[in-house]
């Protein structure tokens, strides 16, 4: 059961223009919760992938790494992050978003600067514990704040730019790593590598607290401590979420789970996720192939500076085409086929590495570079996903932020322990699986959009209409009076019919 606030004066149209107003609280929104977000989302990344610049930056040599460990720093942050995620996600709706995920921030941020202090692979994985608990509601959090503030039109641009962060992170990582190597190498007595974490750690704690002013909260419970946002644009905001369907955010309930977990779409979604995610995750272990890469009189082919920034390159093709893919998306209205095409565009360095793990000399050296910076470009369904997922069901929040907790959570469990298996350190940069792997779970990812789309034209696309078309006759009905529109949206299994109940109050 969901309730709408609706007015005649903003009641859902088949088209509708945006007024100078709503462009205005559009450009507010973008200003500093998107701002917030892509910045916070950059810092994010950094704190979480730094470990893999600073273990080939003197990190190794320091702790004695000579095993799995660096999978393991990664294993130890993945279960963290997978276990607290969901209930970080339940939290963010009983506690103010400014205070929780900004907390959060200022939170990993002090983790951070700890991980500087270590002696001991024992004690980086307790940090990293830690760390992947703070940060587990920072991704999908922000997500669930977009879909709940940003139109259909509006919404993948936004996840996409903000996702774009993630390899803006990155090309930071590696940069911010060789201007430390080269700069500030035993400075004060302190290792290039745990003057990035030192770095990092004030980063996101000043970043944090500018969280505490720049989230909005919600558009019913907008933040008393954001200046830039008045009441004219919570009513406005409120007005956007009734014209496009959807309900206004509200606590989770025992009753909002279990639809959620009786619903076919959580499961289904989650699956697609993380088949996406793992099927491109060989990127990753770009800096290890390069750190592998031997002349023929044994010394090693590029320095610590060369393999922190030669990544920098896949990074930038990362960003420009999640902003392609997302700009796409939104101008086209298509989600599934962009889906469908990354994961083409993917398959093509699976094969010639796999090719190349088995048999090195058949291939040139130059297809395994190709490979690499070719699988950057397929890196932009995750906002494609969920704005798909926000199309799909726009009338029920609760389920909306379950799912992508759920996704994302199932994505960190997975990940956990494959990689550990699929991509371990020691087989770098000739693993017996990882390439092999990935190209089935995309393959796995075609056969699932097509099919998610066949369902979502036939199935739920009637069920929408149906909720649309009972929203319009009450407002219809009511005229300009501020009415409570309570709905709710059911199809009996096998029937082709959807069932809307609207009562007005």
């Amino acid at each position: 059961m969901v309730t709408f606030k609706l007015s005649g004066r903003f009641a859902p149209t088949a088209k509708h223009v945006r007024s100078s107003e709503e462009k205005a609280l559009v450009r507010r929104l973008d200003i500093f919760l998107l701002t917030f977000g892509c910045i916070s989302q950059v810092i994010k990344y950094l704190d979480q992938q730094n470990i893999n610049n600073a273990y080939v930056s003197g990190m190794k040599e320091d702790l004695n790494l000579y095993g799995e460990e660096l999978n393991y720093f990664t294993t130890y942050f993945n279960v963290a992050y997978c276990i607290f995620l969901i209930p970080s996600q339940v939290i963010l709706t009983y506690v103010r978003p400014s205070y929780w995920l900004s907390g959060l921030e200022v939170v990993w941020g002090v983790i951070t600067g700890l991980i500087a202090m270590t002696k001991s692979a024992k004690q980086v994985y307790i940090l990293r514990v830690f760390l992947g608990a703070c940060e587990s509601s920072a991704w999908p959090g922000t997500v669930t704040l977009f879909m709940l503030w940003y139109t259909p039109t509006e919404l993948a641009k936004r996840i996409g730019f903000y996702h774009s962060c993630q390899g803006l992170g990155q090309m930071m990582s590696g940069a911010l790593q060789a201007a430390i190597t080269n700069t500030m190498e035993d400075h004060l007595g302190i290792a290039g590598w745990r003057w990035l974490f030192i770095v990092n750690a004030i980063m996101t704690v000043v970043w944090g607290f500018a969280g505490f002013f720049m989230i909005p909260d919600l558009p019913n419970k907008p933040n008393p401590r954001a200046i830039w946002f008045t009441k004219a644009h919570a009513e406005l905001s409120m007005a956007r979420l009734v014209r496009h369907g959807r309900s206004e955010a509200k606590k989770m309930t025992w009753e909002g789970v279990r639809r959620t977990f009786a619903n076919w779409v959580v499961y289904f979604i989650a699956i697609l996720y993380i088949s996406t995610v793992l099927g491109t995750y060989g990127y990753n272990y770009f800096h290890l192939f390069l750190k592998s890469l031997k002349n023929a009189d044994g010394s090693p082919r590029w320095s610590v500076s060369d393999v922190n920034v030669i990544p920098i390159g896949g990074s930038a093709i990362n960003v420009v085409f999640v902003w392609i893919w997302a700009l796409l998306s939104d101008f086209l209205e298509t989600r599934w086929t962009l889906i469908v095409f990354q994961a083409v565009i993917g398959i093509i360095p699976c094969i010639v590495m796999s090719i190349w793990t088995s048999h090195p000399t058949t291939v040139a050296l130059s297809a395994a570079y190709a490979s690499y910076f070719i699988s950057y470009i397929c890196l932009g369904t995750a906002p494609l996903i969920f704005s798909w997922l926000s199309d799909i069901i726009p009338q029920d929040p609760e389920a909306r932020s379950l799912i992508v907790g759920v996704s994302v959570a199932g994505y960190y469990a997975i990940s956990a322990w494959s990689q550990v298996l699929v991509w371990p350190a020691s087989q770098a940069p000739y693993y017996k699986y990882g390439w092999q792997s990935a190209l089935a779970l995309l393959v796995l990812v075609i056969i699932m959009t097509c099919m998610l789309r066949f369902i979502d034209v036939r199935y739920l696309l009637p069920q929408r209409l149906a909720f649309r078309a009972a929203l319009d006759n009450a407002t219809k009905d009511t005229g300009d009076t501020d009415v409570e529109v309570f709905a709710e949206a059911s199809t009996r299994k096998g029937d082709d019919k959807s069932k809307t109940t609207i009562s007005v109050v």
